[in-house]
C-alpha cells in the first residue's frame, strides 16, 4: 500500500477503489481499480505560466457536461472537479494531448475522460483518489 507524506499528513493513496495517478513529467495518467492497472493515457496539464497542483485529492463535484466560465465557454466534458476549479476533464483538443497546454486543469481525451467519469460514479468519489505528482 502506498502511503504519501503531504503537509505532514500521512495519505494511504491506495485505500480508495480508483486511484488516478498523474504524472506531470511524462502527461501521463494510470488509473487502477482495485489495485489492478487498468489504464494508462496521455493528459495535458499547465503549461507555461500555469500550474497544475500536486497532490492527494477526492473529487468534489462532477459534471458530465460543463463549460468554463473562466475560460471564453470552453466545454469541460465529463468534469471532474478535485480542488477549487481544477479539473480532470475531456478536450477536443486531442492533438495537444501528451504535453503542458492548459490552464491547469488535466485534459484527456472525451472518450478516456467519459470511462473516468463512469468509474468514479460507479464507485463514488469518497472511493476515489487522484494522485498528482512531478
Amino acid at each position: 500500500m502506498a502511503l504519501l507524506l503531504l503537509s505532514g499528513i500521512l495519505v494511504r493513496a491506495e485505500a480508495a477503489a480508483v486511484v488516478a495517478r498523474v504524472d506531470l513529467s511524462s502527461q501521463r495518467m494510470t488509473v487502477s481499480v482495485n489495485g489492478v492497472p487498468r489504464y494508462s493515457w496521455l493528459v495535458s496539464t499547465a503549461r507555461r505560466g500555469y500550474v497544475t497542483p500536486t497532490g492527494v485529492y477526492r473529487p468534489q463535484r462532477l459534471y458530465r457536461e460543463y463549460y468554463s466560465r473562466k475560460y471564453y465557454n470552453s466545454p469541460m466534458p465529463y468534469s471532474i472537479f478535485y480542488s477549487g476549479g481544477f479539473a480532470i476533464h475531456g478536450s477536443y483538443a486531442v492533438n495537444q494531448l501528451g504535453g503542458p497546454a492548459s490552464h491547469g486543469c488535466i485534459r484527456l481525451h472525451p472518450g478516456n475522460a467519459a470511462t473516468l467519469y463512469s468509474l468514479v460514479q460507479s464507485y463514488g468519489p469518497g472511493n476515489t483518489r487522484i494522485v498528482i505528482t512531478r
